[in-house]
């Protein structure tokens, strides 16, 4: 018991310092797991003797991974992303298999070692590329779909790939392996006592057990437990269903990890999908982490000094063979540019399915230990390079979008008062605002399929990168009296308005703020008229509610009219103790100023209520005692056309705020 809790002390402490350190380096949580276990093992030689075991047990992490892929695949989803799916990722995973084997196969290798290899390194890392899409805010991209649609196929590959291992071995060998997963598998022996037949009828059976229990069996089982309204037991049960079918599968000869994928895609449309992902979550993700430390204890660094050219030469190989197999297939597809690059660099390592199969595949004596050792080094140093690739990609995206812009720019033919950069949502309603009052405005976006559908609809824009200097000076920025900033970019919205405002300290600059930073920043650069882009739209929602709750329009229509106010002049005071060196949540300044910008906002509100209160209450009074003196009887003063909301609002929503859009843009702080 000691030599266990120091162990597990020593692990939880590698995982506690490495990973988040890992994560803030932008490695991803998988090579802060693999470093933990480098750093215990190899490095310090503190990984005990119960890793062999410790790797036993947090193989179940894989099943859980696996059972909480197939909740995610409802038939729907597929079929809608199937093009891609099973054509760019099904090619990916075979080309890349048949380039890889014949590689092994130059270097030497029989041909059943050839295929295995290809298999494991035809695939890409699922955790690493999918956090760096969401950190990069790249997912939305069509090479950011384009890879999540191989890694998806990647993942429903593993399970056809685990079945068909095991043909690769030699019938010796897979003898052997038989007999040692005998020894630990009791319902073996019963089915090798029956026949052929009689075992696939008890393996068909257990598969149809397990569709037929999580279509008919879970919900009423979820809904009794529910009654009992104890959290740890909807988790108990979570644990019991994985637990549960993986030992049947066993029991069956199949893989554990093929039933928990089943069973995951046959509650992937149960009411309780989100509560069993929820709760089974934690334990795959320590489960799967505590598997790659046990990884990355076991990584022979003797073998990586010893032949330290020899692996980087093999790492750096298959990701060049890789991305050439993604460039080429990437082009077929349609994919271009920094699209194209980004599919290319963002899925050219092996991925921490590899570590499973290999491991997989030495215990089917697929292949030998030496081999799977130099295999599990490879596959790590691709993992480690691939931020390195990705930095190689923002280099290239710069430059493609530079030239991309210079090729792509419309000749600007016009000169107006009003130049709009930018027509997304927010740009479009300022363009017909404007154009519908008579005014003429040139429209800049760098999108072609965004001009082409504001064309269709009448209106006259151009393609062009909206900084661009010299697109800005044939757009008439010497002579514009306004300049509408709608950029979705941040910092391109900056770079512009601090231009702009270099060249014309006389012209008007209105500009769309994401956020109140984004606000100071815009307002340092030189902008009139900052309007945060859900503020208003907010503050009606915030009207909306005080109606609901008993006050009457117009106490609604005050308070929201002075929280404008008020937060106007709050967010310019801010402006003043903003620091852009210092993040918020620590400059205490900001902080102490804002709350007491709070305090005071609440005492006006109040404040304000009360006055309105008092003041619809003294005209109410006078109001009956003007109706009784002339026998009209009691008529409240403020009254709704209906009980949900105003008469007005049968129309448009848009209607209902007509006070609040006749309201100027929020002005700069």
């Amino acid at each position: 018991m000691e030599s266990f809790l120091i162990q597990a002390s020593i692990y939880l402490i590698a995982v506690v310092v490495a990973v988040p350190v890992a994560a803030r380096l932008g490695l991803g949580s998988v090579l802060g797991y693999l470093i933990a276990g480098i750093v215990i093992g190899p490095v310090l030689g503190l990984e005990g003797t119960q890793t062999q075991d410790l790797q036993l047990f947090a193989e179940f992490g894989v099943v859980m991974m696996l059972f909480l892929i197939g909740l995610e695949l409802e038939p729907r989803a597929l079929w809608g992303m199937r093009d891609r799916l099973l054509g760019l990722g099904g090619l990916q995973i075979l080309v890349t298999a048949v380039v890889v084997t014949l590689g092994v196969l130059a270097l030497g290798e029989n041909w059943r070692t050839a295929v295995t290899l290809g298999v494991i390194l035809s695939l890409s890392s699922t955790a690493i590329v999918l956090q760096t899409l969401s950190e990069k805010r790249l997912m939305p991209t069509a090479g950011g779909r384009s890879a999540f649609s191989v890694l998806l196929m990647q993942d429903i590959a593993v399970i056809p790939i685990l079945a068909f291992l095991p043909l690769l071995a030699l019938p010796g060998a897979r003898a052997l392996a038989k007999a040692q997963a005998a020894e630990h598998e009791a319902a073996l022996p019963f089915l090798q006592a029956l026949p052929a037949w009689g075992v696939t009828l008890v393996t068909l059976g257990a598969v149809a057990l397990v569709v037929v229990a999580g279509r008919y069996l879970v919900r009423p089982l979820y809904s009794y437990v529910h009654r009992a309204h104890l959290r740890e037991v909807n988790t108990a049960l979570a644990l019991m269903i994985v637990v549960t079918i993986a030992a049947l599968m066993l029991m069956v000869g199949l893989s554990p990890a093929l039933g928990a994928f089943l069973a995951g895609v046959v509650l992937a449309n149960s009411e309780f999908k989100h509560e069993i992902e929820a709760d089974i979550a934690p334990f795959k993700g320590l489960l799967l982490g505590l598997f790659f430390i046990t990884v990355g204890a076991g990584i022979d660094f003797d073998l990586l000094l010893a032949k330290p050219a020899v692996l980087f030469g093999l790492a750096l190989a298959l990701m060049v063979a890789k991305g050439l197999v993604l460039y080429v297939l990437g082009r077929i597809f349609g994919l271009r540019g920094r699209n194209q690059w980004l599919f290319t660099l963002g899925l050219a390592q092996a991925g921490e399915f590899g570590f499973v199969l290999t491991a997989f595949s030495v215990k089917q004596r697929i292949l030998p230990d030496d081999l799977a050792q130099m295999l599990l080094l490879v596959i790590a140093l691709t993992m480690f390079l691939t931020p390195l690739f990705f930095i190689l990609h923002d280099v290239l995206a710069k430059r493609i979008k530079e030239e991309g812009a210079a090729v792509e720019a419309d000749e600007i033919d016009e000169q107006q008062p009003i130049i709009i950069a930018g027509v997304g949502r927010f740009g479009q309603v300022v363009n017909r605002m404007v154009s519908s009052s008579g005014f003429r405005t040139v429209i800049l976006d760098h999108d072609p399929k965004v001009i082409q559908l504001l064309r269709k609809f009448g209106f006259k824009g151009y393609v062009g990168d909206p900084t661009r200097p010299e697109l800005l000076k044939a757009a008439g920025i010497d002579k514009a009296r306004v300049l509408v900033v709608c950029l979705d970019d941040r910092d391109a919205a900056i770079r512009l308005v601090r231009y702009a405002r270099r060249q014309r300290e006389d012209l008007h600059i209105v500009a769309r703020a994401r956020d109140r930073e984004h606000v100071f920043q815009l307002f340092r650069a030189g902008a009139d008229d900052i309007v945060r882009e859900y503020f208003d739209a907010s503050l009606r929602a915030g009207r909306y509610v005080l109606e609901n709750m008993g006050l009457t329009e117009y106490e609604a229509r005050e308070l929201e009219r002075l929280f404008f106010k008020l937060d106007r002049q709050a967010v310019r005071d801010l402006a003043q103790v903003w620091r852009p060196d210092l993040p918020t949540e620590r400059n205490a300044a900001y902080i102490a100023r804002a709350r007491e910008l709070n305090r005071d906002l609440e005492a006006a509100l109040l404040a304000r209520f009360a006055e309105t209160r008092k003041a619809a209450e003294t005209q109410a009074r006078k109001a009956a005692e003007t109706e009784r003196a002339a026998g009209a009887g009691d008529s409240p003063p403020f009254t709704r056309a209906n009980g949900k909301g105003k008469a007005e609002e049968a129309g448009a929503g848009e209607t209902r705020t007509q006070d609040a859009a006749a309201r100027p843009a929020e002005p700069a702080p």
